[in-house]
């Protein structure tokens, strides 16, 4: 079976790229892939689910909403570096977490890798 990693480093409020690359991602899972989701930097934001959409300030939907379906799609455990793991959001988060090295052998593991 391929594996993919898809690293997102987008973050939650900002483009319809991270909400692009979300749905990608678990079109992917639903063929059957072996998907692992590693967020950096920015798309930690995507850890937060307790915003509300607003229409009149927001343009584009809370992606943080669609990581939360992640366990539906065999998504689950979110990949975090480890170096982040002190971050309150990542603290606060209730998504389940695998705290990660990247090194060349974690990354020679997957057959693919999609950068967004």
């Amino acid at each position: 079976m391929k594996t993919v990693l898809v690293i997102l480093t987008q973050p939650n409020l900002t483009s319809l790229q991270v909400n692009e690359s979300l749905s990608a991602t678990m079109v992917l899972a639903t063929f059957g892939i072996s998907v692992k989701v590693l967020l950096k930097d920015a798309a930690l934001s995507l850890l937060n689910n307790q915003l509300a959409f607003d229409q009149f300030t927001q343009a584009f939907k809370i992606a943080a909403n669609m990581v939360e379906s992640f366990e539906f799609y065999d998504l689950t455990p979110i990949l975090v570096e480890s170096k982040n793991q002190q971050l309150t959001i990542v603290k606060n988060t209730d998504q389940d977490i695998e705290f990660i090295d990247i090194h060349p052998e974690f990354i020679q593991s997957f057959d693919h890798i999609l950068y967004w």
